[in-house]
């Protein structure tokens, strides 16, 4: 005896995306399905037009496969999406299309029925938006995917909260696994590795802990900042960093911050954690940030208009985490006024700018803020000084001005002293071209801009 819908549910998996398939079918059930009149429950009346409108076909075909005769397909919205269909009893057909799946998933799975890898299969690079933001991890991600405990070994990913480390390092993992199911890989969040680490020495297993570390292929630690202050985890991890270095096994780490900016971290583990080079996650720019919602909107078969992705783009200015749930927010109250995402924000009844936590700024505080940054005075850095740091403050102020306020080249020229515009563009596109390679710029930009904001 088991649930039919489950079996109908295994062979949709194998057609449609993982995403899709978590988005869409994760919290459907069969409520019904007498004389052909199949009744499924669904989350929300969104799930029922999306399901309508893309997956009928599949939906019948898998029903019908599994010998439930379909005359007519009705969605409702589900208070109770466990409510299941009476189990009956297998024919031969269902059992040998289960063991079919089975078969198919065996050899995947078995490395992570030995082992509990922490990987979440929704994330992916598929479903990874590559933008100016992002564009150089990812590069290095790909090249770890093709290449496992070389080139990038270790690799380190930094970056403020909502700007994709845990997809795109959990994304590494899964591809991995993708190309070869029998790695053994751990994704493991820096508290659950202190905490595991202190239940081992409590239980006298501390031996055990460093052995199943060994065994791996590929350590995924996320959010190193929080073993600020844990010297014996410290102690632990680097001595479980070399043994996996030594080997040329692929090790892989997010963190806020750079290490050298995590207070008490030993310097030899800051050091080593950097080998590779160290890439950072940066807020997205206007352009990224469409992309991204334009990637969702399609992944999700939600229908937006661009301007409504342009208003939502222009007004969030925090991270991707709060551009998609103000995005997944809209679509909500769409769906329940019956209005579409344009028409509620030209009516008023959303407001996105709540979002925005940046708060307004003149060009002359920027100014100020990067000509206090590089030890010098507003007049220094804005005269005609051709000294190479007081020429590349001004670019930085150049370029800030740009981004952070979007004014005009002629505006920039007249702010920072310089006559010319064109001179203003070299030094913004200078500053864009350093930022792809120089890691302490990116620092000192971010540091300014906390300076500016903060």
């Amino acid at each position: 005896m088991y649930d039919v819908w489950k079996n109908a549910l295994a062979e949709i998996e194998q057609q449609v995306s993982a995403a899709n398939f978590s988005t869409w079918f994760q919290n459907t059930s069969l409520l019904s399905a007498e004389d052909g009149n199949i009744k499924i429950g669904v989350k929300n009346s969104f799930y029922v037009k999306q399901l309508r409108a893309r997956y009928l076909e599949i939906i019948i075909s898998a029903l019908k496969n599994n010998n439930i005769n379909v005359v007519n397909v009705e969605f409702e919205v589900s208070s109770s999406p466990k409510t299941k269909i009476k189990s009956r009893e297998i024919t031969k057909n269902q059992t040998s299309f289960k063991d079919r799946v089975k078969t198919l998933h065996l050899e995947s799975k078995k490395n992570q029925l030995e082992y509990q890898n922490g990987l979440n299969d929704k994330y992916t690079l598929d479903n990874f938006v590559v933008g100016s933001n992002n564009d150089l991890a990812v590069s290095a991600a790909k090249s770890i995917i093709d290449a496992p405990g070389t080139r990038y070994n270790p690799f380190f990913l930094y970056g403020g909260p909502g700007l994709g480390k845990t997809h795109l390092v959990q994304a590494i993992g899964n591809e991995l696994l993708k190309r070869n199911p029998n790695l053994k890989i751990l994704y493991t969040p820096t508290s659950h590795f202190y905490s595991d680490f202190i239940e081992a020495i409590q239980n006298g297993k501390g031996k055990e802990f460093n052995r199943k570390f060994q065994k791996l292929d590929c350590l995924i630690i996320d959010d190193f900042q929080f073993i600020v202050n844990k010297e014996k985890s410290q102690e632990e991890f680097f001595n479980i960093f070399n043994d996996l270095y030594q080997l040329n096994k692929q090790i892989i780490v997010t963190s806020d911050r750079l290490p050298s900016q995590i207070k008490t971290v030993d310097e030899r583990l800051a050091s080593r954690l950097t080998w590779a080079g160290a890439f950072d996650l940066q807020l997205p720019k206007f352009e990224d940030k469409c992309a991204i919602l334009r990637a969702k909107a399609d992944l999700m078969g939600a229908e937006i208009e661009p301007e409504a992705i342009e208003y939502i783009a222009e007004n969030v200015n925090t991270n991707i985490r709060d551009l998609e749930g103000e995005f997944s927010t809209i679509l909500l109250m769409s769906e329940v006024r019956g209005l579409t995402p344009l028409e509620l924000i030209n009516n008023g009844s959303v407001s996105v700018n709540k979002i925005s936590k940046i708060r307004p700024v003149s060009p002359k505080q920027i100014i100020e803020k990067v000509a206090k940054y590089f030890n010098l005075s507003v007049k220094e850095m804005c005269g005609k000084s051709r000294v190479s740091n007081i020429k590349n403050a001004r670019q930085v102020a150049m370029f800030l001005l740009s981004k952070e306020l979007s004014l005009s080249t002629n505006k920039i020229a007249s702010e920072v002293g310089v006559k010319d515009h064109t001179t203003v563009m070299h030094g913004i596109k200078k500053i864009e071209k350093d930022l792809k390679l120089d890691f302490a710029l990116r620092d000192q930009i971010e540091a300014i801009k906390e300076k500016i904001y903060g």
